[in-house]
């Protein structure tokens, strides 16, 4: 395997030699599959080359360096990452491509009015009608539902097992009849979240991931790499910037004049300690081959990066004082604070609630009981709703 100081000359040069803002994306992009830097740390036979998670990373930097998209995949295309790990072979060859080339878009059909932290109380459901299923149902709080191609969908199809075990995963193609998207008007004036409401929607069978009944096991690995994502990405601003607010907490301090100020400094340091020992647990998940330990770890660095938005916001609404209640452009400080400072819950639902990362470190790190569920074994349609 190459150095690391090989593999970024490697990089370098292909990108000089294919890169340029006025190339045809569309042959760029096949260029950078063929290549295998889409997904450098996959297999040679699934389109990467191979590369460890640091490596893989190592190319990524290399592209944002220059401008240039197309890496990153095996981190942040959850509807190919999923596929990847859970997907038929013929699922992969069909699916991925376009997808990490760029065509395709995805969107996660998986929370419910009904079902929120407990994604197994799902009640969408799929019935098989030939080589198709019909799925009827709602789902809510999907981001891109508005462009996606296909929506990553969990669905029960058994009533008579029990909730854990009557769910199955589908890859649902979003345009069609019988798939409405409306928006969701958000605290931040965004509209970024959707309802989706599915009534005989159609999924060819070739598109379910994974045995009828079997949709839990493969929405755990789903949710898996968007908590890797999640804590790896945090929206900060409205044009979607990295987190990593310390440095933007020690700016803004300068500007306000307070950075002499003991209290703020202390309160800067406590963020950034945060944010290092966060780090740290990220290239731990990173380093680990055991996939329990990696979702166990991903849990930490997702709950932790919520907290660090959190604080972080905290910190930057006592620097500004009272401008944090003025928002508009004529009041840039104050508007940008209330921003991050709404937008923090979104990662605290996100991926997963905070309290959920809670059970699953408790349970898994701790060794915590898990939460009596008389009704674990009962059959779905037996249990209490309302």
């Amino acid at each position: 395997m190459a150095t690391d100081a090989e593999l970024r000359d490697e990089v370098q040069s292909w990108l000089a030699a294919n890169w340029s803002p006025d190339a045809d994306r569309a042959l760029y992009a096949q260029a950078v599959v063929d290549a295998g830097w889409a997904v450098p740390s996959w297999e040679p036979e699934w389109y990467g080359r191979g590369l460890s998670d640091g490596q893989s990373r190592l190319v990524a930097e290399e592209f944002r360096a220059v401008g240039a998209p197309g890496s990153g995949h095996d981190r942040a295309n959850l509807f190919a990452c999923t596929l990847h790990d859970r997907g038929s072979d013929e699922q992969k060859r069909r699916l991925i491509p376009s997808s990490i080339r760029g065509e395709s878009k995805w969107c996660l059909l998986y929370s419910e009015p009904g079902a929120g932290s407990d994604l197994a109380g799902l009640r969408t459901r799929a019935e098989r009608d030939g080589d198709e299923w019909v799925i009827t149902g709602q789902k809510v709080w999907t981001s891109f539902a508005t462009t996606a191609d296909y929506g990553m969908l969990v669905a029960r199809t058994d009533v008579d097992a029990p909730k854990h075990q009557g769910i199955t995963f589908f890859m649902l193609p979003m345009r069609q009849p019988g798939v409405q998207v409306r928006p969701i008007h958000q605290i931040t004036g965004e509209s970024e979240f959707n309802e989706v409401f599915i009534d005989g929607a159609r999924v060819a069978d070739a598109d379910r991931v994974g045995a009828p009944g079997e949709g839990w096991a493969v929405l755990q690995v789903a949710l898996g790499y968007e908590r890797r994502l999640m804590g790896d990405l945090a929206r900060t601003t409205q044009r979607g910037q990295r987190a990593g607010g310390e440095h933007r907490l020690v700016e803004l301090a300068r500007q306000s004049g307070c950075l002499d100020d003991s209290h703020i400094r202390q309160q800067i340091a406590r963020v950034e300690a945060l944010t290092t020992v966060n780090r740290w647990n990220t290239r731990r998940a990173k380093a680990t081959d055991d996939r329990a330990e990696a979702a166990t770890l991903s849990a930490l660095g997702k709950i932790a990066m919520s907290r660090i938005l959190h604080e972080t916001a905290r910190v930057e609404t006592e620097i500004v004082g009272p401008e944090s209640m003025l928002a508009g452009p004529e009041n840039p400080a104050g508007d940008g604070v209330t921003f991050r400072a709404l937008n923090a819950y979104f990662t605290s639902i996100g991926g997963g609630t905070d309290q959920i990362q809670r059970n699953i470190i408790g349970e898994r790190v701790l060794g915590l009981p898990k939460e009596p569920d008389p009704y674990r074994d009962s059959p779905f349609r037996d249990l209490p709703f309302g």
